[in-house]
């Protein structure tokens, strides 16, 4: 059987998400369809719309924002002197809610993985040399994903940072290797952040 355009569509938009099959994304556009009023539909293209119109990177640190720069760059009660860099910004909210760091971030927006054609140009590595010649940071740590992609950026920018005054730490492994940054609750982040140590 195959279904009107219209649903076949949506299923196969649906399948766009990671984690979404075609059995799961067929059972998300029936729901859409045949249980959702036309005010539930309107208020998840609103949604849509306003991600595609108000949501960007802030050009300081590039974190997801809808104010110019972020709600965290602007803030002058953050600790000025440390910055701590993440792969992507879903990573600066797991480390927010921990409530124990108060100081800067910076989204890589990716990790370098010559395997997939990413290099270093293709993440936010230069942004963040940039945002060092300019901010009285006396602290970097690296939060990347204890990932191969994730430890190899570390190496990276550790590399690039060795002949600063500017102190390089890593994350400790409270985080299991080949775990991401999002699935860590806020004890083991706490943690994380504790043992850093010197690279």
């Amino acid at each position: 059987m195959k279904y009107p355009d219209s649903i076949e569509q949506l299923i196969e938009s649906l399948r766009r998400y990671p984690g979404v099959g075609k059995k799961t994304a067929e059972r998300y556009a029936l729901f859409t369809v045949n249980r959702m009023d036309h005010e539930a539909i309107d208020k998840i293209i609103e949604a849509y719309q306003k991600i595609k119109t108000d949501i960007f990177n802030c050009p300081i640190c590039g974190n997801i924002t809808d104010t110019d720069p972020c709600y965290i760059c602007v803030d002058d009660s953050r600790d000025k002197e440390t910055i701590i860099v993440v792969e992507e910004a879903k990573d600066v909210i797991v480390m927010e809610k921990t409530n124990k760091y108060h100081g800067l971030y910076h989204v890589l927006n990716g990790a370098i993985s010559p395997s997939n054609g990413i290099g270093p140009d293709n993440i936010n590595i230069k942004e963040l040399l940039e945002r060092l010649k300019d901010e009285q940071v006396k602290e970097v740590i690296l939060a990347t994903n204890l990932s191969n992609e994730g430890e190899t950026t570390a190496r990276y920018i550790s590399r690039l940072l060795i002949d600063t005054d500017i102190l390089v730490t890593r994350i400790a492994h409270g985080i299991p290797a080949g775990g991401n940054i999002e699935y860590a609750d806020e004890i083991t982040i706490f943690k994380a952040l504790e043992g850093r140590r010197k690279i």
